[in-house]
């Protein structure tokens, strides 16, 4: 069964996808033939057991690698249009990443994070540092503008990583294990966290994530096996 949304309100639609990898002599088939789309301002789970495919298929909507075969087309955009460095671009404005391990620069202050990006997309460093600071006031965090990332806990540096990854307003947040690192109180504040900051920009986010108790926070849940990528009805009951 193809896990396809209303086709109406495709934001991203991705048709068609295969990927393989070559390991010596032989080709493996990482992702068969998928297709599916998402909607704008929905929060979409992708659940599957490891080396499934799941954060390569992170990479191919974001452009990060081009596909074997198959086409992804992000707000009408055809990704296979664009070179290397047009994806790029394309990437830094348009799309958002939050990682499990943080990946903020240690020698960067919390606002300094978050203005990067920012700066990244043409912003002056001043106005970068005035915008970052609010975010982190916003979310409770304006103390800790000037602390480095060893000086966060994990709740706080995730809570950061999620702010550089919405500051410049991308449409699409691609997610690859964002509580995979936190406990679990600190892992539903991240959740609710992102879910308030995409409601208010009706952004749309893929998580990709182990987590039964993440993925009913979503809107879908999709799985991915290799059979390919099938949208999990009921009551989730598994």
């Amino acid at each position: 069964m193809n896990a396809e949304a209303d086709d109406r309100e495709a934001f991203v639609r991705v048709s068609g996808l295969s990927h393989v990898y070559a390991q010596g002599t032989q080709a493996q088939v990482v992702l068969p033939d998928l297709n599916f789309t998402l909607r704008r301002g929905e929060i979409v789970a992708l659940l599957g057991r490891s080396g499934s495919g799941k954060t390569t298929l992170l990479n191919l909507i974001s452009g990060i690698e081009a596909p074997g075969q198959g086409e992804i087309e992000i707000a009408g955009h055809a990704l296979s249009t664009l070179n290397e460095q047009a994806r790029t671009r394309f990437r830094r404005r348009h799309i958002g990443f939050i990682y499990q391990f943080f990946n903020l620069v240690p020698s960067l202050s919390a606002a300094e994070n978050i203005a990067l990006i920012l700066e990244l997309n043409g912003a002056p460093l001043k106005a970068a540092m005035t915008q970052a600071r609010d975010l982190l006031a916003s979310i409770g965090l304006g103390a800790k503008t000037g602390h480095f990332p060893a000086q966060l806990s994990g709740g706080e540096q995730q809570r950061v990583a999620i702010l550089r990854a919405l500051a410049h307003a991308p449409a699409l947040i691609l997610a690859d294990e964002p509580t995979g690192n936190l406990d679990a109180h600190s892992g539903q504040e991240m959740l609710q966290l992102l879910r308030e900051q995409l409601r208010a920009r009706r952004g749309t986010a893929l998580v990709v994530t182990h987590s039964l108790a993440v993925a009913r926070t979503a809107d879908r849940i999709l799985t991915l096996d290799e059979g390919g990528i099938h949208e999990q009805a009921g009551d989730f009951a598994w």
